[in-house]
């Protein structure tokens, strides 16, 4: 059974860990995103998402087992070539920005909901990021499913309760919104820059050993991580028009529901939710750069690893401070959205699907032997 955990689902748990993020879990990236469709556009624009990201990861998965690329230099080197290096420039900005918002989002939820200033909130955030990447894959992939189960719990427990509370508006709001266009674009766009959290996956996926389990954890994945996004978007259409104006959505939707012990338990988890992203993404960073201790016969040191974290996350405090959570996700998003759908998204489905293809066609051959051939 553990093994089936980590072949099929842990990669989708951990993806889904990385692009909830400060703005999915906020709720500010679902209505910058979708909400201007409507309630069934949005919808929409989250089916074209999860399916983008199944066939995506399908061949990023695959295509890693293929080359045995557990850190993004070795697989984008297989992907993009020399043109590696162009994507490791776009994701150090990307990721600056997730932990911009990130920590923005963890100061917006202290001052609040606690009256804090919200330096405390982010600086309560960045010490337990690099607790966690202090002690490696281990223990952040044992968080990552942990938080992961929590959080669909308490999706789950939202919207049953928002159903119960706002079933008439959330109808209401379906029958009567207007659908807007664009949802198929807000869908790519979505789906594109997400994708670029594909490194902070790339760890766990040595207990991939065979095609299908490539396969099938890839197409898991997409609505794996999009459904939690899917019902707190509806759950939100309960408070419209006044949610799209929140910073944090989803903290004043549960905060119309009046219960105090329901609202302590979607902090405590959303907060959780913050760190583990942070440090899923770093780790990343830092697993480039051990595989460079590696081919010089050295260990990278743990000191290392957080001293990385707490420069990278100090550095984007400064960006958080200095632009907001929802300019951070409105400007900084879309920014670097095409980027990676041009160094990630079309490499894959066009040069990652032709490598799977030839590396089957070869073991087709070989197993044929030479008087089939």
């Amino acid at each position: 059974m553990g093994l089936i955990f980590r072949s099929y689902l842990l990669p989708g748990l951990v993806f889904l860990a990385v692009v909830i993020g400060g703005g999915y879990s906020t709720g500010r990236e679902l209505v910058q995103f979708f909400l201007p469709a409507g309630p069934r556009g949005g919808l929409l624009g989250m089916l074209v998402t999860a399916c983008i990201w199944s066939a995506a990861l399908a061949v990023t998965f695959e295509l890693a087992r293929l080359t045995r690329s557990y850190d993004y230099k070795s697989f984008f080197t297989q992907l993009l070539g020399r043109g590696w290096i162009l994507f490791e420039a776009a994701y150090f900005i990307y990721l600056l920005i997730v932990l911009a918002v990130i920590g923005a989002a963890a100061g917006a939820v202290s001052a609040e909901s606690f009256g804090l200033p919200a330096t405390v909130g982010t600086l309560v955030m960045m010490i337990l990021v690099g607790l966690l990447v202090f002690f490696g894959s281990g223990l952040i992939a044992k968080v990552l499913t942990l938080w992961a189960v929590l959080l669909y719990g308490l999706y789950i427990v939202v919207i049953v309760w928002s159903f119960a509370a706002f079933g008439d508006r959330i109808a209401q709001s379906f029958r009567t919104a207007p659908m807007g266009g664009g949802w198929v674009q807000a869908g790519i766009t979505y789906a594109g820059y997400n994708l670029s959290g594909i490194p902070a996956v790339l760890f766990c996926l040595r207990s991939i050993t065979r095609r299908r389990e490539a396969i099938m954890a890839g197409v898991m994945a997409g609505p794996l991580a999009m459904l939690p996004g899917a019902l707190l978007f509806v759950a939100m259409t309960s408070q419209l028009p006044q949610i799209g104006r929140e910073a944090v959505p989803s903290n004043y939707l549960i905060g119309q529901l009046h219960e105090p012990l329901l609202r302590a338990a979607f902090q405590i988890i959303f907060f959780g939710v913050l760190v583990k992203t942070g440090a899923a993404m770093l780790h990343a960073i830092n697993e480039r750069i051990a595989r460079v201790y590696e081919t010089s016969g050295k260990s990278m040191p743990r000191a290392l690893r957080a001293g990385i974290a707490l420069a990278a996350l100090a550095l984007s405090a400064l960006i958080a401070a200095t632009f907001g959570l929802v300019v951070l996700v409105a400007k900084g998003y879309g920014s670097l959205t095409y980027v990676f759908i041009a160094l990630l998204v079309i490499p894959l489905l066009t040069v990652g699907v032709w490598r799977i293809a030839v590396a089957a066609a070869r073991g087709r051959i070989s197993m044929a032997g030479p008087t089939d051939a």
